[in-house]
């Protein structure tokens, strides 16, 4: 079996737990940073693409799936998990889904869901939605031949989040850290670090768990 894998990013922090899936498979496996380099195969995993890709793209492979961090069709769009964590979330779903315009429509090969605990960081949470993801690449390798992929149910309450911006971390110095505290823990402080303003200067805020 011939499968490539797309990540737009190649420091993204999903990138290490890729490369060791792809070590670990006894198929043929590509692991790309652009989809200018797609080519075909049997299946096409987008794992945090931020490309478009078109439909004769996708034609080279006879399945070309989507990680997707919710629960659809609730939640298209940009980082749904993170505007979720925002809104109080307890609980993340990745659905995996066949890729298709318009983006994150396309029919339902299997879902997942997670707990995420009040206190856990944006590495912590990566790591158990990182978990989430391959498990539900490792069920589309194997039941490729046999799903049976379901459409979405567009009456269902379909909504969509933006794409996330800096501004989107800034945090309100006239509030307090414990009000703040589900924005400061998604934020990811190499690419997308809590900042703060003051005195004309703008300053970046980690957060790191310490043993008492």
């Amino acid at each position: 079996m011939k499968i490539t894998v797309l990540c737009s990013n190649h420091n993204h922090p999903i990138v290490g737990r890729l490369k060791q899936w792809c070590k670990e498979q006894p198929h043929d496996i590509e692991l790309l940073y652009s989809a200018s380099q797609l080519n075909h195969g049997d299946i096409l995993f987008l794992v945090s693409c931020s490309e478009l890709i078109n439909e004769p793209q996708r034609k080279g492979y006879q399945h070309a799936l989507v990680l997707h961090a919710s629960d659809l069709p609730k939640g298209r769009g940009w980082s749904p998990y993170i505007w979720e964590l925002l809104d109080g979330a307890e609980t993340i779903t990745v659905s995996l889904l066949e890729a298709s315009e318009p983006v994150d429509s396309g029919r339902i090969w299997a879902k997942e869901s997670f707990h995420v605990g009040k206190d856990w960081l944006w590495d912590e949470i990566n790591d158990a939605l990182f978990d989430a993801e391959l498990r539900l690449m490792n069920f589309a390798v194997q039941n490729m031949k046999t799903i049976e992929p379901e459409i979405q149910n567009e009456n269902e309450s379909v909504s969509y989040y933006p794409k996330r911006t800096p501004k989107d971390s800034e945090l309100d110095i006239d509030k307090s850290l414990k009000e703040q505290f589900d924005l400061i823990r998604v934020c990811d402080p190499e690419r997308y670090p809590a900042t703060f303003r003051i005195h004309g200067n703008t300053y970046k805020m980690i957060v790191e768990k310490t043993d008492d």
